[in-house]
């Protein structure tokens, strides 16, 4: 009879805790840990717990707010509060909304299919106070960059989708910039059907492909890479800067020159997601998969955060673990205030005071 009880009560949380996702209830750290396998600090680190493969992280803007990903069906935006530890979700819940712009994306088929995508890279820009605009890359029922709205200007804030732009549905694409003009830079990492561990080190498997509003996507002539990852832009829109995992390479492209100048600084990991920091240093995060000593998918390889001068094009290393299984797969970092925050792709993001 026990077991029976216990059973039903477990039945009637889990009920619990998807209502309050549905609904949009923000949950606080102490709520999330309770539910996480093991979410004690650990080795100078703190953790958030309990989110869906939060594989990229934004800073939103100058708000102090931070915008983490959900690369797992169904897709997620989690909006965190660090002075609160409080995590809302956008997308799964009563924040959020679909009002399709047929006039700026034409091509897009329709709304989102909340059961069958996901939220991989993110770019974000403040298109006005408190407003901004999101892209993500987007996988499941189509391959696409998918275009966001987010309102913080009221008491509650609401998430808007816009629109999509359809990319090449036998690609597999991971990260996309924003760009001034509305369109953006995405990086198609590989094809579909090949699995990023079947691509020999070094081995050129992608590209970068660009959209404007009104045209149509195009290649990026110049840009084949081995397993193109994050990217970025500088402010004059002059230079990309994107992760070249396979060749563990930063290589930051020069867009004015003909034919493109490329100019690349080798790493001693293999990076992921990139992202500028206020400092304008941009923020490199990956793992580290030292050949010979790391198998399956979880394997605690150790990961690695560090710091590069864009125009140097040096490296300093901010931190990182040689073997953490709950971190393994590190995939992006941010600075919030003195902290690094680092997310992978498991069920939490990380948070260390840098030296």
């Amino acid at each position: 009879m026990k077991n029976t009880k216990d059973r039903h009560a477990i039945r009637i949380l889990a009920a619990a805790a998807f209502l309050m996702v549905l609904h949009g209830v923000t949950t606080s750290a102490a709520e999330r840990e309770s539910g996480a396998s093991d979410c004690r600090p650990l080795d100078g680190l703190t953790f958030i717990c309990g989110l869906s493969v939060p594989e990229d992280v934004v800073n939103v803007g100058s708000t102090g707010l931070v915008l983490a990903s959900g690369h797992r069906a169904p897709g997620h935006l989690y909006l965190i509060n660090p002075a609160t530890g409080t995590v809302q979700e956008l997308i799964q819940g009563s924040a959020f909304r679909q009002q399709h712009d047929r006039k700026r994306y034409p091509a897009c088929p329709g709304p989102l299919n909340l059961k069958s995508f996901d939220v991989h890279g993110m770019s974000i820009a403040e298109t006005s106070r408190n407003h901004f605009s999101i892209f993500t890359t987007s996988h499941g029922e189509r391959e696409a960059t998918e275009i966001y709205e987010l309102d913080l200007d009221r008491g509650t804030p609401v998430l808007t989708w816009t629109g999509c732009v359809p990319l090449q549905q036998e690609g597999y694409f991971n990260s996309v910039v924003r760009l001034p003009d509305g369109g953006f830079v995405v990086t198609r990492m590989r094809d579909a059907r090949v699995a990023t561990s079947s691509v020999a080190p070094g081995a050129i498997s992608g590209r970068l492909f660009e959209w404007h509003p009104g045209g149509e996507l195009k290649a990026l002539a110049g840009t084949e890479l081995s397993l193109p990852n994050g990217i970025e832009v500088s402010d004059d829109g002059r230079y990309l800067f994107v992760a070249a995992s396979g060749s563990r390479e930063l290589v930051r492209f020069d867009l004015r020159a003909t034919p493109l100048g490329k100019s690349t600084l080798s790493l001693p990991f293999h990076p992921d997601n990139v992202h500028w920091d206020s400092q304008g240093r941009l923020i490199v995060a990956g793992p580290n998969f030292a050949p010979g000593s790391c198998t399956g998918s979880n394997c605690p390889s150790g990961w690695t955060v560090g710091e590069t001068d864009p125009a140097l094009l040096t490296f300093t290393r901010l931190g990182g673990a040689s073997g953490m299984p709950s971190m393994a797969r590190a995939s992006a970092a941010i600075r919030v205030g003195k902290e690094i925050w680092v997310a992978n792709n498991e069920d939490r993001i990380a948070r260390f005071t840098p030296p």
